[in-house]
């Protein structure tokens, strides 16, 4: 998937709430914590927001992050509707009683067989559709010849966030603080339209967050399998969302900017995790 130059005015576009804080690994891990600590069933989100930013900022002080200015773009990150797969709700509008943050999960790879990148970009293949935003990435599976490492041993992570939505829709979410640049729109990072839909699938192209997604897609189907009655993947299983924040900037964001919403099909999913454990069931 080739991405198309961005055609934006610094004049009249949104620009990101995010413009002026800083980049980097320990901003994102700012910001990750006080998404992770807010707590929405506050009276006050604002205030609540402002508080939590408060705190992470003594146990993760980053230069240039001030807190007013945190505080204000986190906030609209937090009020940004998420798209249909969640409804159209905005993170601020989940409950905690339907929000599970830092998943930890560990499971073993490779049981009777050996599983390989090779296997998976086939399974891609196979249950992809064409137009399917992250359908190119199986050819990058298998480009300098990553087709054939193995997925063996145990893998070990945390999901940043489980939503549920629609009574009994579970979603992956994943937080991104990334600053996409582009080397033909200088300044095009600061506004939101450098995160609209396309250029955020080739991001994640680019980064091989598509593994990830479906490695933590895999280890959340599990765990529903295990916990929910009567699980159901073709329903239950709701998708991804990768969230940007340098492109959510409150209910005015553009639809799409900064949200890359994904539903893989269950039977990749099922799939995947069956080869996960070297074809067995």
């Amino acid at each position: 998937m080739l991405d198309e130059p961005v055609a934006a005015d610094p004049a009249t576009d949104l620009r990101s709430p995010f413009a002026d804080l800083p980049a980097g690994a320990a901003f994102g891990t700012l910001v990750h914590a006080v998404l992770e600590a807010v707590d929405t069933g506050a009276p006050d989100l604002p205030a609540e927001i402002a508080a939590r930013c408060q705190e992470q900022l003594i146990w993760h002080p980053v230069p240039g992050a001030t807190l007013d200015v945190l505080a204000s773009a986190v906030l609209a990150a937090m009020v940004t509707p998420l798209g249909p797969l969640a409804d159209n709700r905005t993170l601020g509008a989940i409950a905690p009683a339907d929000r599970l943050p830092e998943l930890d999960f560990e499971y073993p790879m490779g049981g009777n067989a050996m599983p390989t990148l090779g296997g998976l970009a086939a399974l891609l293949r196979r249950h992809l559709p064409a137009d399917d935003p992250l359908a190119p990435y199986a050819d990058r599976l298998e480009h300098d010849g990553l087709g054939t490492s193995t997925l063996v041993g145990y893998l070990s992570g945390s999901i940043d966030a489980v939503l549920r939505v629609s009574g009994r829709r579970f979603l992956v979410v994943d937080y991104k603080t990334n600053l996409l640049r582009e080397p033909t729109s200088p300044g095009v990072e600061g506004l939101v339209s450098g995160y609209r839909p396309p250029r955020l699938a080739t991001a994640m192209m680019e980064a091989h967050y598509p593994l990830q997604a479906l490695l933590y897609s895999a280890a959340l189907h599990r765990y529903l399998r295990w916990r929910l009655p009567d699980y159901d993947p073709t329903t239950d299983f709701g998708g991804v969302l990768y969230l940007f924040v340098r492109g959510m900037a409150g209910p005015e964001t553009p639809d799409g900017c900064g949200v890359f919403s994904w539903r893989p099909p269950a039977g990749l999913v099922v799939e995947l995790s069956e080869l996960l454990d070297g074809g067995s069931r």
